[in-house]
């Protein structure tokens, strides 16, 4: 009896090895369409021959030895591929926005300011600009929706006193030929990426362009800390830009990388997980008064709720200003 049950508990094993094995080849694996196809068929059936050896041909423990072996072998080969900045990427992720710090003038390069006609009509603009801190007045948290209820993507916007606004967004890194996948996210398929952009751009393209749904919050952030978070995002795409690195669906997203900064600003912020299922993040955010006091979550979503304001401020230069209208703490 123990045996069955010690042959069983090792045969859970290895299917469930083999099946992040199966993933892994399809991702990454080299050859195109065939070997896509062709790497995770092999692998499937020699798992099958081996489970044949394990259990009927008498001599389990070298079944088990040459699957550890071949996992082995496929975790070295795992092991070499490794992030690059140097590929062909898709337009508006063609740069990762840096920055360099002096005091508190910080000066931006690569900030996305596309127009954008369709998904596939667009004019490119990328720009160097130069904020100063010490007229940072607002910190605004937009969430974007495309249908999914629990999963929204997270953009963290800066207001000054003259008006102007900068949108950070934590991204991955598209190749030209890619899609999103929150599958492959897990698999080294994308780089990640910190794009610095105009609201008009980031923003927009996003309401009026690819029709997903925006709230907007004010973020309950003394001005020392709004200036402390804006230099932690130059700080992580600096190192972005000089290190490479994977995207990751649950550690490395657009919620946990801006985690990872506030938590060293906020004292006690604790793990929750709603930092994964972003599509409840505001809710996360309201627990621990990160939001305009005194009003109700469902209040700030109700008021919060800007796309139709998007689509009708459109291209108007005054875009940040309109789209915040109603919402509290814009006043």
């Amino acid at each position: 009896m123990f045996r069955i049950v010690l042959l069983s508990l090792v045969t859970f094993l290895m299917i469930l090895s083999s099946l992040w094995a199966v993933l892994a080849l399809w991702f990454q694996a080299p050859g195109g369409g065939a070997g896509r196809y062709g790497f995770p068929l092999l692998w499937l059936l020699g798992l099958v021959a081996l489970l044949y050896w394990f259990w009927l041909g008498g001599s389990w423990w070298q079944s088990l030895l040459v699957y550890i072996a071949l996992f082995a072998l496929l975790l070295v080969w795992w092991g070499t591929i490794k992030p690059s900045n140097q590929r062909d990427w898709a337009d508006d992720l063609a740069h990762i926005t840096t920055g360099t710090v002096d005091g508190r003038q910080v000066r931006l390069d690569n900030v996305r300011n596309f127009h954008w006609r369709s998904q596939q009509d667009y004019d490119i603009g990328w720009e160097s600009r130069v904020y100063d801190l010490s007229r940072l007045r607002s910190v605004d948290m937009f969430t974007s929706n495309w249908g999914l209820a629990a999963i929204s993507h997270v953009l963290v916007s800066f207001g000054f006193s003259d008006g102007e606004h900068v949108a950070f967004s934590v991204e991955i890194r598209r190749e030209r030929h890619e899609r999103f996948s929150e599958l492959g996210g897990f698999f080294k398929q994308f780089e990640l990426s910190i794009i610095a952009a105009d609201e008009r751009d980031i923003v927009r393209v996003r309401s009026n362009v690819r029709h997903e749904e925006l709230e907007l919050y004010r973020i309950n952030l003394g001005p020392a800390d709004a200036r402390e978070l804006f230099r932690s995002f130059v700080v992580q795409a600096n190192q972005l830009a000089e290190q490479p690195r994977f995207y990751h669906t649950v550690t490395g997203n657009c919620t946990t990388i801006v985690y990872s900064m506030m938590k060293k600003i906020v004292d006690g912020l604790p793990l929750d997980h709603r930092l994964l299922l972003t599509g409840y993040l505001p809710a996360y955010v309201h627990e621990v008064g990160g939001m305009v006091p005194g009003l109700s979550l469902a209040e700030l979503q109700r008021r919060g709720r800007i796309t139709q304001q998007a689509r009708e401020a459109d291209t108007a230069p005054d875009f940040s200003a309109l789209i915040r209208h109603g919402v509290p703490g814009w006043e």
